[in-house]
Order: C-alpha cells, then sequence, then structure tokens
C-alpha cells in the first residue's frame, strides 16, 4: 500500500480526530520543535556539531506529517502500531520511534482558551489566574480512565482499584467553564485516591487562597473543599434526615437540581476527551497515560475554544508564569 493513500485516509477526521484544517495548523506549528529536538538529539550522540549541511544523509522512512498522522490515530482509535506500520509500510519500530517523538510535543502544548490566540494555560496556577481576570466560575470534576492491573505481588496493586468503577483506573480532573469549554485536564492520580485528595495534592488550596475572587461548583465528591472554602466553592447540599418535613426536602430538592445545573457543562467538557478511545480503556504503559491524557486534552481544547463566548472577555490577562509555546 503506498505512503500517500495511507496518508490521506489517515489525514481525514474520521480517523485523525480532528479538520483538516487543524491539521495543518497543528502541522506547522510542532514542525519547529519536531526539528530542533531531532538536531539536539544526534548532537548529543555525535558529540559534536554536523559536520554536513542540514539534510544531507538518508531521509527519513516517515515524513514528519506521516508521523504526525500515526501519533493522531493512535491516539484516536488505539489503533495497533503494527497495523499503522502495514499502513505506510516501515516497521512497527519506526512507528514507535515516530509517537515517542510527536506525542511528547504533543502534550507540551497546553490548553488553548477562548478569545485568546496564542495563549495556553498549562498548569494549576494558569487555570486560576486566568479564572480570575476573566472573572469565570470554574466547572471541576473528576474522570477515569480504565487501565491494566498490575502484575500480582506488586507493592501498591491496589492503589488502581477504584472504589466507584470496581476496576483498575487512574483518574483525571477536568476544568470548564460555564460553556463547557476544556480549560485543563490534568492531575492524574491512582484511581483509588478520591477526588478531593486528588484535587488538594494538586495545589487548589493554596490557589483557592491566592485568588479569593476566583467561584468553583464542584459534584458532592468535593464536599470537603466546599466546608474548607464556603464561599468560593459550591457543593450541592446535604441530603435531608429521613424525618425531615416536606418542605426541608422541597428545599433540598430545588437546591440540588439549581446547583446541578450550574455544573453540568463540566461533564459535556469530560465527554469531548472521553470520544477518543485511547481514553475509554487505555492498554499501554501506565506511565504513557499523563502524557496521552495531556496530549488528547490539548488538541480537544483547540476545537472547544473556537466556539463563541456569549460575555466579553477583560482587557488584560496575567498568567501565573510564561505559556509562550
Amino acid at each position: 500500500m503506498k505512503s500517500d493513500w495511507a496518508r490521506a485516509a489517515c489525514s481525514d477526521s474520521a480517523l485523525c480526530g480532528i479538520s483538516k484544517e487543524h491539521l495543518g495548523a497543528l502541522i506547522a506549528e510542532l514542525a519547529g520543535p519536531w526539528a530542533a529536538a531531532r538536531e539536539a538529539e544526534q548532537r548529543e550522540r555525535r558529540g559534536h556539531a554536523r559536520l554536513r549541511a542540514a539534510g544531507a544523509g538518508p531521509g527519513h522512512q516517515l515524513v514528519f506529517v506521516d508521523r504526525v498522522l500515526v501519533t493522531l490515530v493512535a491516539l484516536r482509535w488505539g489503533l495497533s502500531h503494527k497495523v499503522l506500520a502495514v499502513l505506510f509500510e516501515v516497521s512497527a519500530s519506526t512507528v514507535d520511534r515516530a509517537v515517542a517523538e510527536v506525542r511528547p510535543l504533543l502534550a507540551a502544548r497546553g490548553f488553548a482558551i477562548p478569545d485568546r490566540p496564542g495563549i495556553r494555560l498549562r498548569t494549576l496556577a494558569d487555570v486560576f489566574a486566568y479564572a480570575q481576570a476573566e472573572g469565570i466560575t470554574l466547572r471541576i470534576d473528576g474522570t477515569e480512565v480504565q487501565v491494566r492491573r498490575p502484575k500480582a505481588h506488586r507493592p501498591g496493586r491496589k492503589a488502581f482499584i477504584s472504589g466507584k468503577k470496581k476496576q483498575n483506573t487512574e483518574k483525571a480532573t477536568m476544568i470548564s467553564d460555564r460553556q463547557g469549554r476544556e480549560l485543563w485536564l490534568g492531575a492524574i492520580r491512582p484511581g483509588r485516591m478520591h477526588d478531593a485528595t486528588q484535587v488538594r495534592t494538586e495545589g487548589v488550596e493554596e490557589q483557592l487562597r491566592l485568588h479569593p475572587n476566583v467561584r468553583a461548583e464542584v459534584d458532592s465528591g468535593y464536599a470537603g473543599l466546599a466546608r474548607d472554602f464556603p464561599g468560593q466553592v459550591s457543593a450541592p447540599p446535604k441530603k435531608p434526615a429521613a424525618d425531615a418535613g416536606p418542605s426541608e426536602r422541597n428545599f433540598y430538592d430545588y437546591t440540588r437540581r439549581r446547583q446541578s445545573q450550574r455544573r453540568i457543562m463540566v461533564e459535556h467538557a469530560i465527554a469531548e476527551p472521553k470520544q477518543w478511545r485511547s481514553l475509554q480503556r487505555w492498554t499501554g504503559n501506565r506511565d504513557d497515560l499523563p502524557e496521552v491524557i495531556a496530549a488528547i486534552g490539548a488538541l480537544v481544547s483547540d476545537r472547544s475554544a473556537k466556539r463563541p463566548t456569549r460575555s466579553k472577555p477583560s482587557t488584560a490577562l496575567v498568567l501565573a508564569g510564561s505559556t509562550a509555546f
């Protein structure tokens, strides 16, 4: 099978998961960092600067465009590298190297934000600085990805067993705005860890203290966070006692529904990256999953950031750190 045919097929959005316009912009964005990384790797291997002009010597079996495509298809559908190798008429190890080169570049891009082209959020501190500058109420929730069960007699084997799903999982925290547009996806932890503990260990308490004007909507899994920051974090009310009267139950139902209506958009944000097969069930090395989640989250944020904003953005935005790619 000719590689140009495989390139044409894999560049379709049904296979690579993004539009051709998005793909073209992504290739242009990553070409420079990829070339620089390869040059640095070769220089380190040689121990000195190149002796011949750039471009001399044998070419790559997979050109850069094909390397991006095989990485996107592998992320979107969890397709075996051996199958991709057959499509592009190369060895499976060549596809392995291509994915290992491109996927970190995708993960390092950060998360696009609405109405701010060129600015990307990479840390939790960036998210809170952005929310305070724009007056955004954050929506926070967790999602789980099923992973392979650790081998028997390994330390910490039970750490991945989710109390909710009763499976071996890893958790990620999603933060979105009120329109369900993804702002950040991270804080990867073993599935046994509680949702509130997950974000606490990522430093959410410090960010809430540093940004007292930021508000967040959460579900009942973050009730402890709402208790510690009552003026900033809103969680569903406590369920009334069994002997509570009708008025108290009606008030509880009304309050719970209203809070759920404000929070529900984060569930829509979670659904977008979960369309990618790799985040439905990850069968690869668990150590690679944080990079996979960051790569897919960055790609999804590119699309969600293009949705029109219903309110006008502020004129100034200062993030916690440098976000230039």
